[in-house]
């Protein structure tokens, strides 16, 4: 059984690696926007919505499987990697024949060469699959962090330098290409597992059965994900998609940082405990109070300071970006219960259920979106906003139910961070309200002042404010705040 401190330590390290790649990411992307027009990210969006599509085909959802089984062997791992292999290599053939029509469908030459090139990913990602899923099957993740920061550091740079040589949309995809393949290099030689082929299929029947919905459930997630670029793209063209794309990954960066972090851990421990309801119970609303508390006052900040962070760090380019930035802010509470309902049924082997909420969801935004499009991206962000509403309540209501939880728990959860982050925003009015004109009329200083108002404040209601779901948490950080001071002292006077 994993203990409560055991989960706390693997979440911590994931948190940490995440939090190094996305503030790599971050970076990477600031300058990759001062390099780079939007018609050029539009353009590799634009081919990423069939190759992302195809990804999931490819992957079969197996590797979700081998990860949730109690017991596997060698021989199950080069089954996946055999029919993941094949299957990669169909589709690469498939996008390679294919091309001239995407080029003739989107009257652009230029997709022909790149989807080509983009669609070689398919033939080796199997080699990063399967170690990874070693890695994290083992509950290793501090050594799986380490090695996707360094593929991502490699990518990275690749990327920066090609842009600034002149390479455009190119710079991006051979970035990427040189990143997966120094992560398989570094992969084989840490987990010491080399591809070999096993065509008994029958031995893996029942892992391709669970990968069979666990694929296609992800497939109908990716296709509500897209639909809005695959819209947008065909209506108002790369340079919409371009700005559309910039604000929806803005606002998907701290739920993917939060959640994602979370995500693995809480699927792998969950899958063990698979049989445990009053475990599987604590684990599901302590994931979500804690998220709440901890993610949601970045959310605040995202929707206050929209405008002026676009404009300070992508330019006035990409100010339109703000718009969807804004609307796509009150999504966050709605993706964290969605993603984290997913883990539950995922873990319960109940995707044939979640599977038709996906596909009432994707059938929904598909309308929203169309009855929004006149409305540019603030009526696609709005109608993005209003299928997550109904998926998210949907999930939930499968979630509680497979674990035959309360429904009501939820309000218990999410009570402290409705009281923080209440408090934070009259706090943010009163220090706007009383804010130097000379800080007001610039963004930069704005920013700074807001978010260390804001940040600071939320510190003192979170540690100081008696709730008592959040004791634990308050005296652990209380712990850590009196530890760094004592060595600070004791540090000074030794020097001294």
């Amino acid at each position: 059984m994993t203990t409560k401190k055991d989960l706390y330590s693997t979440i911590s390290w994931v948190l940490t690696g995440n939090t190094a790649n996305y503030v790599l990411n971050f970076i990477t992307g600031i300058i990759l926007a001062r390099l780079l027009a939007p018609e050029e990210f539009g353009t590799l969006l634009t081919i990423q919505v069939f190759t992302g599509l195809a990804g999931f085909f490819a992957g079969g959802g197996m590797v979700q499987a081998l990860i949730r089984e109690k017991n596997v062997t060698k021989k199950d791992y080069n089954i996946v990697f055999t029919l993941q292999f094949l299957a990669g290599t169909l589709i690469y053939l498939i996008f390679y024949f294919s091309s001239p029509w995407f080029s003739k469908w989107y009257n652009n030459d230029i997709y022909t060469d790149l989807l080509r090139l983009s669609a070689i990913s398919f033939v080796y990602r199997p080699l990063a699959n399967l170690p990874n899923s070693m890695l994290q099957r083992e509950m290793r993740f501090q050594l799986k962090m380490l090695l996707d920061f360094i593929a991502l550091l490699i990518s990275s740079i690749s990327s920066i330098i090609l842009a600034f040589k002149g390479f455009g949309v190119w710079s991006l995809i051979w970035g990427g290409i040189i990143g997966s393949i120094t992560n398989i290099f570094m992969l084989f030689i840490i987990t010491r597992w080399f591809p070999r082929f096993n065509f008994d299929f029958k031995k893996g029947k029942h892992l391709a059965q669970y990968g069979m919905f666990k694929a296609m459930s992800d497939i109908i997630l990716y296709l509500r994900n897209q639909v809005s670029i695959f819209i947008l793209s065909r209506t108002l063209g790369p340079a919409s998609v371009g700005l559309y794309n910039k604000g929806e990954s803005l606002a998907m960066m701290p739920h993917t940082f939060f959640s994602g972090s979370v995500q693995p851990v809480l699927f792998r421990v969950l899958s063990v405990e698979q049989d445990n309801h009053d475990r599987c119970q604590y684990i599901f609303f302590r994931s979500i109070a804690l998220l709440a508390v901890y993610a949601t006052p970045v959310y605040v900040g995202l929707e206050w300071l929209a405008k002026p962070i676009v404009s300070v760090l992508y330019g006035e380019k990409w100010v339109e970006s703000s718009t969807p930035l804004m609307i796509l802010a009150y999504a966050w509470p709605f993706w964290m219960v969605s993603t984290l309902s997913s883990n539950v049924l995922a873990a319960r082997n109940w995707l044939h259920r979640d599977l038709f909420v996906l596909v009432s969801s994707l059938i929904i935004m598909c309308l929203s979106i169309i009855i929004a499009l006149p409305h540019g991206l603030k009526g696609i962000a709005l109608a993005v906003v209003f299928s997550l509403i109904y998926t998210a309540f949907h999930q939930y209501f499968l979630a509680t139910s497979c674990i035959k939880a309360k429904k009501s728990k939820i309000f218990f959860a999410i009570a402290p961070a409705i009281l923080l982050n209440s408090i934070l925003v009259i706090t943010l009015f009163a220090a706007e309200t009383w804010m130097p004109n000379h800080i007001k009329n610039n963004d930069i200083y704005y920013i700074l002042y807001m978010t260390l108002v804001g940040g600071f404040s939320y510190a003192i209601f979170f540690l100081f404010i008696p709730l008592k779901s959040l004791k634990t948490e308050q005296q652990r950080w209380k712990f850590k705040f009196i530890n760094l001071f004592l060595r600070h002292t004791t540090k000074q006077s030794h020097q001294q």
